[in-house]
C-alpha cells in the first residue's frame, strides 16, 4: 500500500511556484508513489475527541501554469493517513497553538506528525536559540525597557526584533547614540507587556550573509543559502529583498549544527532551518523553513527527496514498534 501524506499549509493558489518548499515536498511524496492529500488549517478540527480535517486529494506537477489539482472536500479522520507535514506559515499565534493540540490528537492516533506538534509549540524559534548559548552573540530576551536600554549602552551595536515575526518583520537596528531607542523599544514591547529579543549586531552580515542552513533529522544537508542585504538594509531576508548565493559550510557552521543536531533529532524536529550569521547562531526555524529549491538548484542536491526517506524511515520504525507492543 502506498503511504498516505497530508499536508496543512496555507492556501496553495498563493504559493510561489517557482522557490515552494513545500511543493518540492508534495513533488517528492508523489514520485516515490505515495498518495497526497490537502488541509488548509481552518480545516483542522476535534469531533468527540477524534483528530478530523477536511480534506482534498491533491496531485502536483512541476509545471508553473499548471501544477497542482484538488478534488472535492471531504471530511475525514486524520487517522486515515501515515504522515501529516505541518507547513502552516506563521503568525505563530493562538490558532496555530490550537492546531498543534489537534494535530497531537493525531499523533496519538498513529499519525507521524511533522514537525512534531509538542515541538513546534514548545521551541519559538528566536527563544530555541538561546539553549545553545556557546553558538550565540550575546542575547537578552525581556520585556523590561530599562535591561533593553542598558543591552543597547553596553553593547552599542543590536539587533531588536519581535519573537513572533518571520521575514525580517519588525526587525530594527540601533546604533550607538540613535535618538530613537525608547520609542522602538515601547512600540516592539507594547509599552512593556510583549517579551522581545535583543542582540548585538553582527557586521559579517554585509559580507557572508545571513545563512539558512538546512536540517533533515538532525544533519545538515551540507550546503547552506547565504541571503545577503540589499543596499542601505541590514536584514538579508528574501522577502526584505535580499538577494541569495549558495555556499559550503565553514567549519564553524558544521560545529553548529553538530551543537543544534541532537536537540532536533531528540525532539521530533525532522525538517528545520538554522540561521547563521558570521560565527554565530540567530534561530532555529521550525514551523515552515524555505530555501530547499534553491539549494537543489546550486548544489544538484534532493533535499525534499532525503526529508521523505527519513519520514519513511520514521514511520517503518514506528509501524514496528506497535507490531512488537
Amino acid at each position: 500500500m502506498p503511504i498516505k501524506l497530508a499536508v496543512v499549509m496555507d492556501p496553495v493558489k498563493d504559493i510561489s511556484f517557482k522557490k515552494d518548499t513545500t511543493l518540492a515536498m508534495l513533488n517528492a511524496a508523489q514520485q516515490r508513489g505515495w498518495t497526497l492529500s490537502y488541509i488548509e488549517q481552518d480545516g483542522l478540527y476535534l469531533n468527540d475527541g477524534k483528530a478530523m480535517a477536511v480534506m482534498q486529494d491533491m496531485s502536483v506537477k512541476m509545471d508553473p501554469d499548471d501544477f497542482y489539482q484538488l478534488g472535492p472536500k471531504s471530511r475525514e479522520s486524520l487517522a486515515t493517513v501515515d504522515i501529516i507535514l505541518m507547513r502552516k506559515d506563521p503568525p505563530f499565534n493562538r490558532e496555530y497553538i490550537y492546531s498543534t493540540y489537534i494535530l497531537e490528537q493525531a499523533e496519538r492516533e498513529g499519525v507521524l506528525v511533522a514537525n512534531k506538534p509538542r515541538a513546534l509549540r514548545d521551541f519559538n524559534e528566536k527563544v530555541s536559540a538561546t539553549l545553545f548559548p556557546q553558538c550565540c552573540t550575546p542575547v537578552l530576551v525581556t520585556r523590561n525597557k530599562e535591561l533593553l536600554v542598558d543591552f543597547h549602552k553596553h553593547h552599542t551595536d543590536v539587533i531588536f526584533k519581535p519573537l513572533d515575526g518571520m521575514g525580517g518583520t519588525g526587525i530594527f537596528r540601533i546604533n550607538p547614540g540613535d535618538p530613537n531607542v525608547s520609542v522602538i523599544i515601547e512600540t516592539l514591547t507594547e509599552y512593556g507587556t510583549r517579551q522581545i529579543m535583543a542582540q548585538t549586531f553582527i557586521p559579517e552580515i554585509s559580507t557572508t550573509g545571513d545563512k539558512r542552513i538546512l536540517m533533515v533529522d538532525g544533519k545538515s544537508v551540507g550546503y547552506a543559502l547565504a541571503r545577503l542585504p540589499a543596499a542601505n538594509e541590514t536584514r538579508g531576508n528574501l522577502a526584505a529583498g535580499g538577494s541569495a548565493k549558495g555556499v559550503e559550510l565553514t567549519e564553524r557552521d558544521q560545529w553548529i549544527c553538530d551543537q543544534v543536531g541532537p536537540f532536533l533529532k531528540e525532539n521530533g524536529l525532522f525538517f528545520v532551518g538554522l540561521d547563521v550569521i558570521g560565527d554565530y547562531l540567530t534561530e532555529i526555524n521550525v514551523t515552515s523553513p524555505t530555501c530547499v529549491r534553491e539549494l537543489d538548484e546550486a548544489f544538484n542536491l534532493d533535499i525534499a527527496g532525503d526529508l521523505m526517506d527519513c519520514l519513511e524511515a520514521k514511520l517503518q520504525q514506528q509501524t514496528s514498534l506497535k507490531g512488537q507492543a
